[in-house]
Formats: structure tokens, sequence, C-alpha cells
């Protein structure tokens, strides 16, 4: 049974219930010396009290795409090497789409029904594969939305601006599709001539669950900021009619940090990004231990906030997003603080909304962001 989807909440809806049943109808049947009746009386209570607090969790992670998978739950998933390879795109009618393994997982499932192949010159197609990455040595699910104007003969021969977008920590990439709703708001954006046609990489940054790498090049570790700053970009614009560079960077919480790191040290593929109730400065919690083998300058050198005081910023631009109600230390003092080491060449663009760290608060800041990476990605003759 998959750990999203409603068999497991009707599972655990059902077991609940009956719980439930059985501590009324049995609390007064109990037999035996006082312990053992205790006992028992104690064993239905805690039984019940179980399987609520499980379709509490589950119902959560089914809001909010926590984890994909029992393997990503239990932190039993296998590490990804390599396994797909790049090579010449395979033609589907007259068009181009990406030669690398498909996906099938459940993580991703359903992600390829978004539209039909006799929408897809109207709405777009959305498919999954796995993105392989030669220096990095790793591969990652993603869900690749093209938009309608890929498949149209006017643009036979546009190559189009691409967004590498991701999800938060844990995170799950099919909740970019089937919660956030990236392709159906681009998609509305570009239908009202608010965004260009542009084409959404989606991911999730952990790569290594559970372990979060916050999109660090980990010592004798996993190279995630490679995979996502070089091995991304280049296997993509390979395969797909996609700028090799002037790309955009998107994400929530982690994935709007990632984001921003993508922005400051790989300016030369990233050129801008938005952060949605991103954070600005390197984290070591439990869920990511040591990423700098101990080096204070490895962990400088992935702290955007140090990056920006320090280092010759590079003319880049960044859109940020923060709620009214994020007061901890990820929140709006942080984002004003990097707000105000933002110096030219480098732009900056802060916006305070009413809410907290959620989704309906980055859904409502969404089309924004993507009609400012529209705005700000490079152009090339066709592209419009």
């Amino acid at each position: 049974m998959p750990l999203l989807g409603w068999p497991l909440l009707l599972t655990l809806g059902l077991a609940t219930v009956l719980a439930t049943v059985l501590v009324l109808v049995l609390w007064s049947r109990v037999r035996g010396p006082a312990p053992a009746r205790v006992g028992q009386r104690l064993a239905l209570v805690l039984t019940g009290q179980l399987t609520a607090v499980l379709l509490v969790a589950a119902v959560l992670n089914n809001y909010g795409f926590f984890y994909g998978s029992w393997s990503d739950l239990l932190g039993t998933s296998a590490p990804r090497a390599a396994v797909a390879q790049t090579g010449a795109a395979r033609p589907v009618g007259r068009h181009r789409v990406l030669a690398l393994e498909a996906t099938r997982g459940t993580s991703l499932a359903g992600v390829d029904s978004w539209s039909t192949p006799a929408q897809w010159a109207t709405r777009g197609r959305v498919e999954s594969f796995t993105l392989s990455g030669g220096h990095s040595g790793m591969s990652e699910p993603a869900a690749v939305y093209l938009p309608p104007q890929y498949f149209q003969p006017a643009y036979a021969r546009t190559v189009f601006p691409a967004v590498e977008v991701f999800t938060g920590y844990p995170g799950t990439t099919r909740a970019l599709v089937s919660r956030m709703k990236y392709p159906n708001v681009l998609l509305s954006q570009i239908e009202a001539h608010r965004s260009r046609p542009m084409v959404l990489v989606m991911l999730r940054p952990t790569v290594a669950p559970p372990r979060d790498t916050e999109c660090t090049d980990v010592p004798a570790g996993p190279q995630t900021l490679t995979y996502f700053g070089e091995d991304v970009p280049r296997t993509v614009s390979q395969d797909l009619r996609v700028m090799p560079v002037g790309w955009g960077a998107m994400g929530d919480s982690t994935g709007g940090y990632c984001a921003a790191k993508l922005l400051l040290t790989h300016s030369t593929v990233f050129t801008a990004a938005a952060s949605l109730s991103g954070y600005y400065h390197t984290l070591k919690d439990g869920t990511t231990g040591d990423l700098w083998g101990g080096s204070p300058i490895l962990r400088d050198l992935n702290d955007p906030e140090w990056l920006a005081a320090h280092q010759p910023q590079p003319p880049v631009s960044l859109f940020a997003t923060i709620g009214t109600a994020e007061t901890g230390s990820n929140g709006i003092r942080d984002t004003r603080k990097f707000a105000a080491l933002v110096h030219a060449p480098m732009s900056m663009v802060t916006l305070v909304v009413h809410g907290g760290h959620n989704f309906a608060t980055w859904s409502a800041v969404m089309p924004q962001a993507l009609d400012f990476l529209s705005a700000h990605l490079a152009r090339r003759p066709g592209v419009d």
C-alpha cells in the first residue's frame, strides 16, 4: 500500500473507528484480577490513540507530501547511483523529448498523465525522468514540464529558458505538480501574457534521504551542489531545446535556500532565482549533521549571507518572499538581514506577505515569482 493516497487514509480511518468501537464495547467486559483489567483497558486506549495519531500523521503527509514512499519515511531508500546516460534525443512526432531513463516510482506516480498527447500543443506536457550527473555521479527523479509552445510548429527552432524548481525538505517531487501545481500556474501566466514559455525541471533537494544535504557538496559524501548546479542544466540542455545557461532556480523553504545558493555559487549558469520563505544561512541540526567536514571555510562558502558579505556579488537577480508570521531564525529577520547585504551588480526584490511557512502562502506568491523569473532570464532570438 503506498504511503500517499486514499487507500492508506481509508485503512487508518477504519482502524480508528474500529478501535474506538472496541473500547466502548469491551470496556466493561474485561475479565480477570484488577491488574489484568487495568492492563487490558490500557491496551484498548493505547490502540485507539495509536490509530488516531497514525491517521492524523497520514493526513498531514498526504497534504504536505513530506514523504513520498515508505522507504523515504523509514530512511531505507537505496543510494542513487548514475543509472541513466544522456544520449541523442529521440523523436516523438516532430518533437524532441528527453532521452533518459523513464521514472515510474510511486513518488512520481501520475505526473505523466497531466495531459494527453492531443493536449500537448495547448496545455504542454509533464513527464518523469531520472536525470543523471556525470560530474557528481548522482541521479534523481525529476518531473519536467514542457510548455505548449514547445510542441507548436511556430516554435520548432526556439530554445527555451529553463527553471529548476525545488521542494522543501524532505519533500516529494510529485507535490510540485499535484499540490503546488507549478505547470498549471505557469500555463495560466503564459496564457495571460505575463510569463514567457519556460521549461520547468522539478526536483526535491533531498537526494540522499533521510539526510538533508542542503544542496551542499559534502566532503566524502553526496555532491549535491555540483549535481544541481552543473549536471542537471547540462543534461537537460543536451536533450531538450533548452538554453545551457541563463537558467532560473526557485523553491520554498530549503528549496529557497538552494535557489539562492545556486545564484551566488553558479552565476555563470543561473542568472535569476525566486526564494519562497527561504533562508540565507547554513544549518546544522539532526537532519543535516556536519555537511562541511568540520571546515569553517566550507561552511562559509555554503552560506549565502557570508558570500554576499565577503565575495564579489554577481550580476544576478533574486525575488524573495517571506510571511509576516515567520518570526523564527529562518524568517523575516533573516530575509531582511540578507537583503541589506545585496548591492549592485546583484539586485533583489523582497516581498513581505501576510501568511506563514505553508503551501497556501507559497501558492499565493508563485505567479509573481514565475513572472519575475520570466522577465529576468537571459533571452535569445526566437524565445519570445
